[in-house]
């Protein structure tokens, strides 16, 4: 019997694919990091075929670690790296142009056209989104002017768009698979979230040929077969669901007011809202949680662009640290109150300000500042921000009083009591902190049989532990304060 499920989750930094049995403990584990390419400030780009080498590598690598083959796979699941966009060559395959990531700030002029044109409540009653450069249309939109000839080849219908999850599923299906899943079709801006399909009026708006998109599935479903020659033999691909959406389904977070915080590359967290679309008063993105049967379950959402890479950053950019391990040491040694802030605002800033054209800055240096005050400063700034997205969430009268959280920063246990002591609440770190692959897995899993609905994720979750707030009230609105004050000095 096909006991197992593999998970390919393609992240911004890194793809990784895991092994997962029949119930849902993680088998064998492949990873391998992925280039990141800054050809012009506030650009970012990732190789497509890089993304696609790494993918199919790490899926066969897990196998062989797990000591299994094609055969033993029920189903697989992909989660991926959301609006980062590409666009192929429907005839062989070949990307047009390099992907152009999530962070990347290019068409921020365009947005502010947008913007100054009305477009922003439109754009907004129709997809939960608010105008910005994140999201994949005005990159879909810089590409086909860009690439000669591309619009043109567009209308004729011999260019595919989609995201990560659609470029590896059609390579994966050798060509025969253009789909996507409606949480990840939720954050193009161009998803009509409450009608579950593309909006004309949507794409006439950004100039994006009806040709070019993938049809939409829900997040559990028959989205094809692997080519066998990928990985031996067929396996179909039974789940797909973008990296933020995935991890809150990992989590457990499938009942109406349960949140998750994922501390990657950058941070997000979601609040699962239900069967209702709740529209945010103060800057809080509306989004597809996951789609089941037909039948679709919101999300409420906060972005945060940077928050791992800033401990990225502090490692390879400034050498201030070996390794991001040592980051948690530093930081304990000198106490919350040092008075230096960090705001790592090197492509902008997302929610709750939306300002693509705000730039990083560290701010209270003073002659004594050593590393240990700006390492603790870096970590500290992914706290804040998260407040940013509490305070936002409790203006909209969405208020969880305990947050799970997961990513690779979720490890630095110092960072995540000073988390509960910033936001005051309870945070919870999950036993199994790779709950984005997990996600996949129980996307795959529900369709092949392993459970019967996304309810049964609730007992399958385990705390690893659980972090409870003990700073006095007094002493972090003062600390939180600070960190506004520096926000407002590069916003302002």
């Amino acid at each position: 019997m096909a006991d197992f499920l593999l998970a390919i989750d393609q992240g911004t930094t890194s793809t990784r694919a895991i092994v997962f049995d029949r119930g849902f403990r993680p088998v064998a584990m492949a990873q391998r990091e992925l280039p990141q390419y800054f050809p012009q400030d506030g650009w970012v780009e990732h190789a497509p075929r890089e993304i696609l080498d790494a993918s199919i590598a790490m899926a066969r690598g897990a196998l062989a670690k797990a000591g299994l083959a094609a055969g033993d796979i029920a189903g697989i699941g992909i989660t991926n790296q959301r609006e980062t966009t590409i666009v192929w060559d429907r005839a062989d395959g070949e990307p047009i142009y390099p992907a152009i990531v999530w962070q990347d700030r290019r068409t921020s002029g365009e947005c502010a056209r947008l913007l100054s044109e009305g477009a922003d409540s439109l754009i907004a009653a129709k997809t939960g989104l608010l105008i910005d450069p994140y999201f994949s249309a005005t990159k879909i939109a810089w590409i086909l002017d860009h690439v000669p000839g591309a619009r043109a080849r567009a209308r004729r219908g011999e260019l595919a768009f989609g995201t990560v999850d659609s470029f590896l599923l059609w390579h994966l299906t050798g060509g025969k698979a253009h789909r996507t899943d409606a949480a990840n079709a939720a954050r193009t801006m161009l998803f009509d979230i409450h009608r579950q399909q593309w909006d004309q009026e949507l794409l006439v708006l950004f100039g994006v040929p009806p040709e070019m998109l993938p049809d939409v599935r829900d997040n559990s479903d028959d989205f094809g077969a692997t080519d066998a020659a990928m990985l031996g033999a067929p396996v179909p691909i039974l789940g797909m669901v973008g990296d933020q959406q995935g991890a809150l389904i990992g989590q457990g977070c499938v009942m109406r007011g349960m949140a998750k915080s994922t501390y990657g590359t950058g941070c997000f967290l979601v609040l699962n809202s239900g069967e209702q679309a709740l529209s945010s008063r103060h800057k809080l993105l509306t989004t597809v949680a996951y789609r089941i049967a037909g039948r679709t379950t919101f999300a409420m959402e906060g972005s945060i662009f940077v928050a791992g890479a800033v401990v990225q950053w502090m490692r390879d950019g400034l050498k201030l640290i070996s390794d991001a391990g040592s980051s948690e040491t530093l930081a304990a040694s000198i106490g919350h109150d040092h008075g230096v802030h960090f705001v790592p605002a090197f492509t902008g800033l997302g929610a709750p300000y939306w300002d693509p054209e705000a730039r990083g800055a560290i701010l209270g240096l003073k002659r004594d500042t050593g590393i240990a005050e700006i390492v603790s400063a870096g970590l500290q700034s992914v706290c804040y921000q998260t407040r940013d997205l509490q305070q936002s969430m409790a203006a909209d009268g969405l208020m969880p009083d305990t947050l799970r959280v997961d990513g690779g920063m979720a490890a630095n246990s110092w960072l995540m009591q000073f988390l509960a002591d910033l936001l005051g609440v309870t945070v919870e770190r999950p036993a199994m902190t790779e709950t984005t692959a997990l996600g996949a897995a129980y996307l795959a899993g529900l369709r092949a049989g392993f459970i019967g609905s996304l309810n049964e994720t609730r007992d399958l979750w385990r705390a690893d532990r659980i972090f409870h707030p003990i700073m006095p009230t007094g002493d972090r609105d003062r600390l939180y304060a600070g960190w506004q004050r520096a926000v407002a000095r590069i916003t302002g």
